[in-house]
């Protein structure tokens, strides 16, 4: 199960975002790209290899789209663009196995994994992927053939085409693995395994060598980059053993992901940037009730946007939210039809599992502290950094 190459999906939401906004300059950046797989191409085939027509003909299909004045929705277009990453990515690592003797079959993931319409978070029709999983896949595996398939991206009924959420690829490797009644799932990331913060905001980071699959779920549902949030659960409703390796050193031991007996972890990290604290309150200055927090929890479901942070009062209802910027928009406006909406911007989120004080404290320093929960076993801030005076030299 395959992603796109490097930068290929930050480049496509540019071209998304150019044809959607009318920029005029959807056209040219879809050539850039085209070119830089080209580029790559050529230094591993030769001229006039079958993987050239290949690609070029996927990249096609966003030509013909951008071609089009815009009529969908942003999240249907957005599906429809951003999925060719993994189509062509897959598309040259097959072709390349071929071209070293690997008895390869490439298979279109958009056949297999079947979801609802929920463009750009799809839910997964576990019956039929797993009918699907077992009529296409399972003879090919039975016959000793490599399958490449693409990571991020299923199909509806009406073969359409829908994303899983960004870094996707590692939920279809759950979703294929839980299909297919695996013996164990391997991912292979540029880190040595599953560390307690990320190593470019943090030094001195540590590799956790096991991971129960409850505190894998408790991480990732917190943000926790290293895995999709949604990976987990198919894996363990079936025990299958998970491990994160690094492809810089294929032989090192990584992180196990399973069954375990251990209970003790050091305190483990998670920065989510970019967020933003919305303060609620209802106009007339009465109790935030129970049928406003039900008002409240309708509008955030219908504009899909994940609540990471909340905490009522008698008079408000504060959350701290991801500054998407193509929903809040919408979803501030039908708040402010109703309720008085405070905005905070660029904030950061920071979750602490298996906090000691010290740590809590460490993260404080520097920060204004706009919320903070504590619980159990987990401890959450809600931070803005405080701009340091500037130094001058007498």
């Amino acid at each position: 199960v395959i992603s796109a190459m490097g930068k290929t999906t930050n480049a496509l939401e540019k071209i998304l975002n150019a044809y959607f906004q009318q920029t005029g300059e959807a056209m040219e950046l879809l050539e850039k790209t085209r070119l830089d797989h080209f580029e790559i191409i050529g230094k591993i085939f030769p001229q006039g290899h079958e993987v050239f027509a290949e690609v070029n003909d996927t990249f096609v299909e966003i030509e013909w789209l951008i071609e089009e004045p815009v009529q969908d929705e942003y999240d249907y277009i957005y599906d429809q663009i951003v999925s060719i990453g993994e189509l062509v990515s897959t598309k040259i690592v097959a072709a390349y196995l071929k071209e070293n003797n690997f008895l390869v079959q490439w298979m279109d993931a958009r056949d297999i994994i079947q979801t609802d319409n929920t463009y750009r978070d799809a839910k997964v029709n576990w019956s039929l992927t797993q009918q699907r999983a077992q009529e296409k896949i399972a003879p090919v595996v039975q016959d000793k053939k490599w399958i490449i398939t693409q990571g991020f991206i299923g199909g509806t009924s009406e073969n359409f085409t829908t994303t899983l959420g960004r870094e996707g690829s590692d939920y279809t490797a759950a979703i294929l693995s839980y299909c297919l009644d695996a013996e164990s799932m391997t991912i292979w990331k540029d880190v040595p395994g599953i560390l307690t913060a990320d190593p470019r905001l943090f030094k001195n980071v540590t590799k956790l060598d096991h991971l129960s699959y409850r505190e894998a779920i408790e991480m990732t549902y917190y943000g926790a980059k290293v895995i999709h949030p949604k990976t987990i659960k198919p894996i363990q409703n079936k025990q299958i053993p998970l491990l994160v390796k690094s492809f810089e050193n294929p032989s090192g031991a990584g992180t196990q992901i399973g069954t375990t007996s251990q209970e003790n972890y050091p305190p483990v990290i998670v920065v989510e940037k970019d967020q933003v604290m919305l303060n609620i309150a209802t106009r007339d200055f009465s109790f935030v009730a129970e049928h406003h927090l039900s008002r409240l929890f309708h509008l955030f479901s219908q504009h899909r946007i994940k609540i990471n942070l909340m905490r009522n009062s008698a008079i408000s209802f504060s959350v701290c939210v991801q500054n998407q910027k193509e929903r809040l928009p919408l979803l501030l406006k039908d708040l402010e039809e109703e309720f008085q909406v405070l905005k905070t911007e660029n904030l950061e989120l920071i979750t602490i599992r298996h906090f000691l004080p010290e740590t809590i404290e460490a993260m404080k320093t520097g920060k204004m502290i706009h919320l903070e929960e504590r619980h159990k076993n987990t401890a959450q801030l809600v931070v803005q950094n405080i701009p340091m005076p500037e130094r001058r030299v007498f």
